[in-house]
């Protein structure tokens, strides 16, 4: 195993795959994904079909179905992420034989490469047939980031050692359904229905539409064919019967001699943020759609527009590099700056697959910053997304007896709640109710966000149209949640559930969830002080205009003051935030117990409901819960709220709270490992820190999951972890008045380098282990303040200055 470490090469621009593993192809399928924010194509091969082994799926952001399931009896809505019709099909056969199955025929090489900096996923496959024949086959295909609306694919095949008749067929293929993701197949998966499908000399077109929400999906395309390079009339046959769209032809070859074809796409939908027309546009555009080359190259230097911006380097560890890049591509997939135009926000397994449906839980909390440095515009639509929904939160929270907004756990189309009543528990095979609609906490996240958003951007107008009032709405919500127990004169907060996930309920909780979680008590404290600085940073006039509309009182923003200060935060004797009240009542696991037993114990919850035990019983975590308040938050501000509400802590309680719960957590999430390594650099701890890290860093790239990644990829980790590259190591700290940077690098990374946006100023910055080079763009200063290895420092603005440490 060492010996292969110490050959292990990466390229620092792209993920490259040279064999074929069924049992890892779903997982690579997602990290082979390409995509521009307004849709995403796995990286299926071109010739398979949904199996076991294989799931080709495109997504478009924000395009949701609902349909009724019954389960266990009982009729179950869902609304889910909807795979539209397959484009990428395109297969061959040699002289009336079979058309190629990767499963079934011998390979004698395949690889692989996705180029991050273009977007361009690459393979070469050498198959032999049983009569000895062997074919080289050569793609690539993208999905313009020029031109959000095409995909492109260019196929070369050369008989390499025959000459024969060759019969190629690429389709389109409307009957589909969605079908990644085992569990969800006992529900009803059929989306879509055909209305209308045609070709004539130049295109063929496809329309379908979702059959609850009703929104049209066109999708129209054109072949080229070429014939050792050049182009040539060959007997081609355009087909659309029966909600699928085909072209077929047949050419001579002789060994040695390439056949390409081109297979050009438009996609369009009906959306209210698409166009009104989908199959006009398709048509329109596939017409005037160059070739694959020109394509390419217009999507190229949309790319590189893209790195410019985005781009983190790192010296001396070309693995981390290479993940840092993998991440930084996916994230764009997910949401680019075309997403700045469209109404929708990012999905937990972005634009890969369709895990958790396609909804958007609280894992934007780990997103977001990213897009605030890199592109704002983008951010902002995120929130917006959340903004044009509120009146659902109003509605949710009014359903259940509370003021303001409460947002849902999981969201999709309509910003109403999207979280399944029932669950599967795939090691007991049974059905089991499900209470993480819950998690209150996603609110939390929202108005974290919002002003997470405001103090990286200064973007005054936002909070004016819209920021400030989703906010106080969400601080309203918490403060009708706060219940006061007269005899003690303290608040708790009943029937929620942390980010922990395993502790569903205990009994101080009597109507269900837990009572007093740390991380929500912490959190709504300090979301309680941003309520009074966000409203000091607008005008009167502005302040005035937000209250009026939502009618709130002074005297109702005075009250969330005086919850803040009597909020009930459970401290032991040794400085050990209780998680939730009654949880050091709780029983000890025997860790060492079960990972002998079985090995794999990340989603303890399952294993303990499948032996007939309740995780409600036992100190454990799924992931950070209690820690995840100092990885949102400063360990200054969470010791100003136990001031504020007279708890007295020893100095060192971070430390001591972080090894008391380390050692309770399964790491059930990919997100735990970020958490956990922030906190362990934060005070100091740097080799676990950066295990953890860099656990966290190839979480996706190992599917260290066993098997997760083939449902989507993890769109949280990969924000935290890149992120954390400038948080941590470069040690940029967003959160204060001015910029602070205390580097920290990995001993292996030589250097680190990267620019983004803060407060309307841009900064470059150069890291080594001895000095930084730093360069502030501003139109707006002549000079900026910044801290700089704990000592407070004035930068002259529009030249590169070096500071040692």
């Amino acid at each position: 195993m060492l010996e292969k470490r110490k050959t292990e090469k990466y390229n620092p621009w792209s993920l490259e795959y040279s064999d074929y593993d069924p049992k890892k192809e779903k997982s690579r399928e997602s990290l082979l994904t390409i995509g521009n924010g307004y849709f995403g194509t796995r990286g299926a091969l071109e010739e398979t079909s949904a199996s076991d082994t294989n799931y080709p799926g495109t997504y478009i952001a924000g395009l949701y179905n609902r349909l009724i399931s019954t389960v266990a009896d009982r009729d179950i809505e869902n609304e889910d992420f909807v795979n539209i019709p397959n484009w990428l099909s395109l297969n061959f056969k040699i002289d009336n034989g079979d058309w190629l199955d990767i499963n079934k025929t011998k390979i004698i090489s395949l690889n692989r490469s996705l180029n991050f900096a273009n977007g361009c996923l690459s393979k070469t496959l050498v198959v032999e047939d049983n009569k000895g024949r062997q074919t080289k086959i050569c793609s690539s295909r993208i999905a313009s980031m020029a031109n959000p609306h095409l995909a492109a694919l260019q196929y070369t095949i050369t008989p390499l050692n025959y000459s024969s008749r060759i019969e190629i067929k690429s389709e389109i293929d409307g009957h589909i359904i969605n079908d990644g993701v085992a569990r969800y197949r006992d529900l009803n998966q059929k989306h879509l229905k055909v209305v209308d499908q045609g070709a004539d000399e130049k295109i063929a077109w496809l329309l379908v539409k979702t059959v609850q929400s009703e929104i049209e999906i066109a999708q129209a395309t054109k072949h080229s064919v070429l014939k050792t390079e050049k182009p040539i009339n060959v007997s081609a046959n355009s087909k659309a019967v029966s909600g699928k769209i085909s072209f077929e032809l047949n050419v001579d070859l002789a060994q040695n001699e390439k056949l390409t074809v081109e297979k050009t796409i438009a996609i369009f939908t009906s959306k209210k943020d698409d166009v009104k027309n989908p199959l006009e546009r398709c048509k329109s555009e596939i017409n005037k759609a160059n070739s694959f080359k020109s394509i390419l190259e217009e999507s190229e230097l949309a790319w590189n527009k893209i790195w410019d911006l985005i781009d983190i380097q790192i010296d001396g560890d070309p693995k981390s590099q290479m993940l840092i890049r993998l991440h930084l591509y996916h994230l764009m997939v997910a949401a680019s700056p075309h997403n700045k135009n469209i109404d929708a926000g990012i999905a937990a397994r972005g634009l890969h697959g369709e895990a958790y449906r396609g909804h958007i839980f609280w894992d934007e909390l780990y997103i977001m910053p990213v897009y605030n440095l890199f592109f704002p515009e983008v951010a902002k639509s995120i929130l917006n997304y959340r903004y044009r929904r509120i009146e659902k939160a109003r509605e949710y929270a009014k359903e259940y007896g509370y003021n303001g907004a409460m947002f849902p756990w999981q969201s999709g189309s309509d910003g109403g709640e999207e979280t399944q009543v029932v669950h599967l528990n795939p090691i007991s095979g049974k059905w089991g109710d499900d209470y993480s609609s819950l998690q209150r906490h996603i609110s939390i996240a929202i108005a974290y966000n919002t002003w997470y958003y405001f103090q990286v951007t200064n973007d005054v107008g936002f909070m004016e149209n819209g920021g400030a009032e989703m906010f106080l709405e969400i601080c309203r919500f918490w403060a009708s949640k706060s219940e006061k127990d007269e005899s003690t004169g303290r608040y708790s907060i009943l029937k929620v559930m942390g980010p922990d996930e395993f502790h569903e309920e205990h009994k101080k909780s009597p109507n269900g969830g837990l009572k007093d979680n740390a991380y929500t008590n912490i959190m709504v404290a300090w979301l309680f002080a941003k309520a009074f600085e966000i409203l000091g940073k607008l005008s009167e006039n502005s302040q005035n205009e937000i209250t009026s509309k939502i009618h709130l009182s002074n005297e109702e923003i005075e009250n969330w003051k005086i919850i803040s200060e009597n909020l009930n935060i459970p401290v032991s004797d040794e400085g050990i935030i209780e998680q939730f009240d009654g949880y050091f009542e709780l029983k000890e696991l025997d860790w060492d117990a079960y990972r002998e037993k079985y090995k794999n114990i990340y989603r303890l919850d399952r294993i303990l409901k499948a032996e007939g035990k309740s995780p409600d019983d036992y100190k454990l975590a799924k992931q950070a819960d209690t820690l995840m308040t100092f990885y949102n938050i400063d360990e200054e501000d969470v010791t100003g709220i136990f001031k504020n509400t007279g708890k007295r802590i020893p100095e060192n309680y971070l430390r001591k709270n972080y090894e008391y719960y380390l050692n309770r957590t399964s790491h059930g999430s990919t997100l735990s490992r970020v958490v956990h390594a922030y906190l362990a650099n934060l005070f100091g701890n740097k080799e676990e820190g950066n295990k953890l890290y860099f656990e966290a860093l190839q979480s996706d790239f190992t599917d260290i999951q066993g098997g997760t990644t083939a449902e989507g990829i993890h769109a949280g980790v990969m924000g935290g972890t890149v992120l954390m590259a400038i948080t941590t190591f470069a040690g940029v700290n967003l959160k204060t008045k001015y910029l602070k940077i205390n580097p920290s690098l990995p001993k292996n990374w030589k250097s680190l380098k990267f620019n983004f946006w803060y407060k309307n100023n841009h900064y470059t910055i150069d890291l080594s282990h001895k000095q930084l080079k730093i360069e502030v763009k501003s139109k707006i200063s002549k000079e900026v303040e910044i801290e700089f290895s704990n000592k407070k420092i004035i930068l002259p603005t529009n030249r590169e200055e070096i500071l040692s440490y």
